[in-house]
């Protein structure tokens, strides 16, 4: 059975930034999720490495070489993620998780999708039933 991972921020910025401390797990995770199924990206992902990547083609590019296809955030996925920010916010959050990663969050959930991602600690608390994969442990 195949199984779609939404691929966050985090480890695109490792794979297609300067080498890092988590560069090597990022490549490995990424190759084995592209075994099991296809990878996705969100807009938000898409808004967020707009920074790393030169210019739109270059990002084009690089996201068909590395086999990621784009998908649009589910409306569905919109107010899950806006409950889940308040309740974050409710309970003492601070700015340094913005509601983007409420939205990566709800999208990977609503569409079934798993989560590839280094900051799991967030998407676990406020997306308990949502598959991850991180260097910690995978749910």
């Amino acid at each position: 059975m195949k199984i779609s991972t939404l691929v966050d921020t985090n480890i695109l910025v490792d794979v297609w930034g300067p080498r890092g401390a988590a560069t090597d797990w990022s490549i490995a995770a990424l190759a084995a999720c592209r075994k099991d199924g296809p990878l996705v990206t969100s807009p938000i992902v898409w808004a967020e490495l707009a920074p790393l990547i030169k210019d739109q083609s270059a990002l084009d590019a690089a996201a068909r070489e590395t086999g990621l296809e784009r998908e649009n955030l589910p409306w569905d996925a919109a107010f899950p993620a806006g409950l889940a920010h308040a309740h974050y916010r409710r309970a003492g959050g601070v700015r340094e998780r913005t509601l983007p990663d409420f939205l990566i969050g709800a999208h990977a959930l609503v569409a079934g999708h798993r989560l590839l991602t280094r900051d799991p600690k967030g998407y676990r608390s406020y997306f308990p039933r949502l598959e991850i994969v991180s260097p910690e442990i995978s749910s």
